[in-house]
């Protein structure tokens, strides 16, 4: 024991590497859906490790917490700034008013309870679900004019009373938002009733003609055209036109003429005969139900191998951007290709036709490569994959924007500034912006982005737990028990007020609204039980935008309640 207590100490990077593997294998384990996360698991493993009274420099804690905060603007940077648009503006000043009434409301309570600049930082941290807090709220306060001593004791505080309130703030929110949300909109079964309205609206189960390939996937069929086959005496352009006129898309992908063994692509002018064997690309549902316009199904492993193509391309043209997938669809009816997923800010949306595109979405594609690369030529550039990440931006951006953080301005006695996180954290914004429009300039990988995001916010985490592990415990016992019920309520009178916001002044649908509360708290556990509970995955339409942008009001706010509270 003495070794290892010697080793730790003289090697203290074996401990926050202890830490970070203890905090990640804790956070797996899940009871029903409720799980402590990585997050909190390592900061509670942190304060055990630290007992052993392990001397971490600050500085390996900021290096890894600009690396988290660049990423995340990084991630949120395309939609942060489509919010800026008209067409985002409701759901931008949704975001703004809710993460202004959880600054006063936690500053209020903080305020009641006559908690200092670190608790009432910690406080909005936990409650408001916003890990980041941590470490811009440690940061202003290592910059405010008071003794040495003082500050510490207040940067200690700080993940003392995130980890009190922290479960109430996801867990609680989460149960509130799918149990009692709905209720605002009439109740559970009008709700649902309301989202499937909304997709109707939105094009769900329409039968438009378009690039997707909705809720029933793409698929690749074989068939032999019957004698008394709508095909028969047709070309191809005249079989695509006659399924365009009736609403859909379907396309004939490989043809093996009746009575050869040679499988091709079809001539646009050849004539289909009786018993021809085809390829039929299209909407599952709908080549289901037009087989008896085609001939019998048949399996053919011969007929159907053959090679499409899949890619990823990141949107980056302004003349799609801000369309819908129906209005995109329109563009091109004869390019033979699907859209099979759309990604924004690392989350899944509904390919619904009334889906709008975005600058910085990522679509995933599939048909054949020759108008694969057309599409690709209207959409954007392609998702090369990639392992390497443009360290000149990621180096470039965070030390830009830590000197932006680190002017500071004299208000009367107060000094005050972003901070280097603060300014690490604008600067991903930015380069994540410019590469939605320069695909080639400051590329970072998902994989990379992962990394960057998860390993800096849980080493951080990690330091924060060991240094903070000696006074954790009399920390603890300075907040006492009633902080966990000022920290509920700090948790709720944000969402309750959003709900009644969403309800009743922004006129949002049930889903879009339940969606948008999670978003702008940026609770992420939310979405699925909001989602569960409405059947639906509607709520995502409006959980993306207010995300990133709440996610970067509340990590500022987090650097204003330190300057209230002082």
């Amino acid at each position: 024991m003495n070794w290892f207590l010697t080793t730790f100490r003289e090697h203290p990077e074996l401990a926050l590497f202890l830490t970070i593997a203890l905090g990640f294998f804790i956070g797996r384990f899940k009871y029903k859906t409720f799980s402590l996360g990585s997050v909190t698991s390592v900061l509670l493993v942190g304060v055990l490790v630290g007992q052993m009274r392990i001397d971490i420099s600050n500085d390996v804690k900021q290096v890894f917490f600009l690396i988290f905060l660049f990423s995340v603007g990084y991630s949120v940077g395309p939609q942060f700034f489509n919010s800026l648009k008209k067409s985002g503006l409701p759901q931008l000043l949704f975001t703004v008013i809710i993460s202004a009434v959880a600054l006063v409301a936690t500053w209020l309570l903080a305020k009641m309870m006559g908690y200092n600049a670190g608790q009432a930082a910690g406080l909005f941290s936990g409650a408001q679900t916003i890990s980041a807090v941590i470490g811009v709220g440690g940061d202003t306060i290592s910059s405010l004019n008071i003794d040495s001593s003082l500050k510490q004791s207040m940067i200690n505080a700080i993940p003392v009373c995130y980890a009190v309130t922290y479960l109430f703030g996801t867990i609680g929110s989460a149960f509130f938002l799918a149990q009692v949300g709905p209720l605002f909109w009439g109740g559970l079964k009008k709700a649902r009733q309301q989202c499937i309205d909304l997709a109707a609206k939105l094009g769900v189960g329409s039968d438009d003609p378009s690039l997707i390939s909705t809720f029933s996937g793409v698929v690749f069929r074989a068939f032999n055209i019957s004698p008394d086959s709508f095909f028969v005496g047709k070309n191809m352009q005249e079989i695509h036109q006659k399924f365009v006129d009736d609403g859909y898309r379907i396309y004939i992908e490989k043809v093996r003429r009746k009575g050869t063994f040679e499988i091709m692509d079809p001539d646009p002018e050849y004539r289909f005969e009786a018993h021809d064997d085809v390829v039929v690309q299209g909407k599952g549902s709908v080549v289901i139900t037009e087989e008896k316009l085609i001939g019998k199904e048949i399996f053919d492993p011969k007929l159907l191998n053959f090679q499409v193509e899949s890619v990823k391309v990141l949107l980056t043209n302004k003349q799609i951007n801000g369309i819908t997938i129906m209005e995109l669809s329109q563009k091109r009816y004869d390019l033979r290709v699907s859209l099979q997923k759309v990604t924004r800010v690392g989350t899944e949306i509904p390919l619904l036709p009334q889906t709008v595109l975005h600058h910085g979405d990522m679509l995933s594609i599939i048909g054949p490569k020759k108008d694969i690369d057309a599409a690709v030529q209207l959409l954007g550039i392609p998702d090369i994959p990639s392992s390497t990440t443009d360290l000149i931006s990621v180096g470039l951006g965070i030390l830009l924007g830590g000197l932006i953080g680190a002017l500071a301005f004299q208000v009367g006695k107060v000094s005050l500034s972003l901070s280097t996180s603060g300014g690490a954290l604008i600067a991903g914004l930015f380069f994540g912006w410019f590469r939605s429009r320069h695909p080639d300039v400051a590329q970072i990988p998902q994989q990379s982005l992962w990394i960057m995001t998860n390993l800096g916010l849980t080493a951080f985490i990690a330091v924060v737990g060991i240094t903070a592990g000696p006074s954790f415990v009399e920390g603890l016992k300075q907040v006492g028990g009633m902080l966990f019920v000022i920290g509920a309520l700090a948790s709720l009178i944000p969402l309750l007020i959003g709900l009644v916001l969403a309800r009743y002044l922004f006129k949002f649908d049930v889903a879009i609204g339940l969606g948008c509360c999670c978003g702008a708290r940026t609770t992420t556990a939310a979405l699925p039980a909001v989602q569960d509970s409405l059947e639906s995955p509607l709520p995502t339409l409006g959980y993306t935008v207010t995300y990133a942008v709440g996610n970067t009001l509340l990590i500022i706010c987090g650097i204003i309640i330190v300057f209230l509270i002082n």
